[in-house]
């Protein structure tokens, strides 16, 4: 059924009107899929023209109007008139002009659930980046490697003073080029960019753990904290993170005769759901069990405060490393790979997706056994 297309007028402020293409029956616009029977040209007449300039621009205004309203007709009724080339040509203008952000953002919301938060603060840096403003036809190897170098270099939105980490960018970059990947995919980019463009190499992080000794030294010493310090210890015992052992709540420990103690939960930053077996040691530091639905660590809640009992609790102890609640779960991966557990039962254990997360630990192991290695020194002649 063909399509009638009208140039019509709506009347406006300061005596105008806009000049807008009406269809009938309705046409469906490609970006959102909804269907509409108004096409607003951004073009606009003078209601009564005081000069003979104010009358050309009307003729002409109103010429150029007709002209759109013509090649409408010919995309949507006489699609004959194009040959194939230039139809493919028309596809791709008309993908080019849809917004890059909102598709992002249609990408973003697909993983809730999946690094969420940091899809969240990856777009508000492209938003920042674009002034909020990207179209597919925009985006080439110069963009994206521009966009590459300012993460680089970009402010953190907690400091001023301070720029993100590489790692961090990496992050930011990679769900750019995911979102690139998934568009290629999806058709609305004719070049594979994500393919073209290089990743921010991930930069090696000076991960603090403890050795037995340490771990021993701050198991035997008071901390001001006591629910802090138990919490330290289970993760150490565990290699749960802070946000899972905060939420812990005793439905989720199970025990059995011949398996012993174990904790079946979802991970707070994965939304995975984990089965873990914990030792005699880490369940005595629960405590008196309680009603279902009440938490494990009752009372346990993170604070910028609670990093300075740490590091207080580290003192008293006589270590000398700056001790992070996250540092009791490297130390977890670090003595386990230590004392000879595989890699894949440690990245298991540690509810890793990739094995390269935990190969990290591995490359610690190693160089601590270089360090040791090259200690012992003979005097030869």
């Amino acid at each position: 059924m063909a399509i009638k297309i009208s140039l019509r007028k709506k009347p406006i402020s300061k005596g105008r009107h806009s000049l807008y293409l009406d269809f009938y029956p309705p046409i469906t616009i490609a970006q959102t899929g909804k269907k509409t029977r108004r096409e607003f040209l951004g073009l606009y007449i003078i209601d009564k023209p005081k000069s003979p300039l104010e009358k050309l621009d009307n003729k002409n205004t109103l010429l150029l109007g007709e002209q759109i309203r013509q090649k409408r007709d010919n995309e949507l009724n006489k699609p004959e008139v194009y040959n194939a080339f230039e139809l493919e040509q028309l596809k791709a203008k008309e993908k080019g002009k849809h917004s890059f952000i909102s598709y992002y953002e249609e990408q973003m919301e697909k993983k809730i659930g999946k690094n969420y938060a940091v899809w969240i603060s990856s777009f508000a840096y492209l938003k920042d980046f674009t002034a909020n403003s990207l179209t597919f036809a925009d985006l080439n190897e110069k963009f994206c490697n521009d966009y590459r170098d300012y993460l680089l270099t970009a402010k953190s939105k907690r400091s001023s003073k301070t720029t993100i980490s590489q790692n961090t960018a990496q992050s930011y970059f990679n769900k750019f080029k995911a979102t690139l990947k998934q568009a290629f995919k999806d058709d609305l980019l004719p070049n594979d960019l994500n393919g073209k463009i290089k990743p921010i190499k991930q930069a090696d992080t000076n991960r603090v753990f403890l050795s037995i000794e340490e771990l021993n030294k701050l198991a035997n010493t008071d901390c001001v904290n006591p629910i802090l310090k138990k919490a330290s210890l289970f993760s150490a015992l565990t290699g749960l993170r802070f946000s899972d052992i905060e939420k812990l709540q005793w439905s989720e420990v199970v025990h059995s005769p011949d398996r012993g103690y174990s904790i079946q939960f979802q991970q707070k930053k994965t939304k995975r759901n984990e089965y873990l077996p914990i030792p005699e040691q880490a369940y005595a530091l629960m405590g008196e069990p309680k009603e279902a639905n009440q938490k494990v660590f009752e009372g346990l809640y993170y604070s910028a405060h609670q990093n300075s009992q740490l590091l207080k609790w580290a003192i008293s102890a006589g270590i000398q490393k700056h001790l992070t609640f996250h540092c009791f779960r490297h130390t977890y991966a670090t003595l386990q790979l230590s004392n000879g557990t595989d890699i894949y039962t440690v990245s298991k254990m540690l509810g890793h997706k990739d094995l390269k997360t935990t190969q990290i630990y591995a490359k610690v192991i190693d160089e601590s056994k270089r360090e040791a290695a090259s200690k012992i020194k003979l005097d030869l002649e």
